[in-house]
């Protein structure tokens, strides 16, 4: 499985990059979904977490207390560059590295296609992820507590896309596109009113 997620995580980095190689300056300090970040914050992110090994990145955590957020952030600052333009050659050169937080592709593809989002969505940029990389994110979603507590956010519930073969769960359902079904998985809260039937009340209370 882990061979075929990097070749998902490859695939999902090429138009990225290409996307980011036409920014403005503008667009590289527009706010994110990422609600504390910069478009620039988010890909010296995705940056980190393509780069840092197993190791460094159980150092930093430590060194961090345990805060996931300062984590986040010590990490980002390395790659984040004097300017525009080296976020971007620093991303550049993460491109064909199989480097992932503790090692998990999926958990580096999930950050891949919920961040790309949180990226293309405020800047106005017209950039979706394959969908297989959906299905994979959502799989891994659905079973796993990673960055987020997804598995935990929807148990109970019966998740139905309607424009891919996924449905997982037992539970009041939730209806909607896959990745709308993702990214609130990823807590991003806007995605939600695009989801529709009896479960949707429950996960937008237990998202606050």
């Amino acid at each position: 499985m882990q061979p075929r997620i990097w070749e998902l995580v490859s695939s999902e980095r090429t138009p990225l990059l290409g996307v980011l190689e036409n920014f403005t300056e503008d667009q590289w300090h527009m706010w994110t979904l990422s609600e504390q970040w910069q478009a620039r914050d988010v890909v010296a992110h995705l940056t980190s977490a393509g780069s840092t090994g197993v190791v460094a990145w159980l150092v930093n955590m430590f060194g961090s207390a345990l805060n996931v957020d300062r984590h986040n952030q010590m990490l980002l600052e390395k790659y984040l560059g004097d300017n525009d333009q080296m976020t971007l050659e620093n991303f550049r050169h993460s491109q064909n590295l199989r480097i992932a937080p503790l090692n998990s592709a999926g958990a580096l593809l999930g950050e891949l296609v919920v961040h790309g989002q949180d990226i293309a969505v405020p800047c106005a940029v017209e950039y979706k992820p394959s969908a297989n990389a959906v299905m994979e994110v959502a799989k891994f979603f659905v079973t796993k507590d990673f960055a987020v507590n997804s598995k935990k956010l929807v148990k109970g519930l019966k998740l139905s896309s309607n424009d891919q073969p996924f449905v997982h769960g037992h539970g009041p359902e939730i209806r909607g596109q896959l990745l709308d079904l993702v990214m609130v998985m990823a807590r991003r809260k806007d995605n939600l009113a695009r989801l529709e039937g009896a479960g949707t009340e429950i996960l937008a209370a237990r998202l606050g």
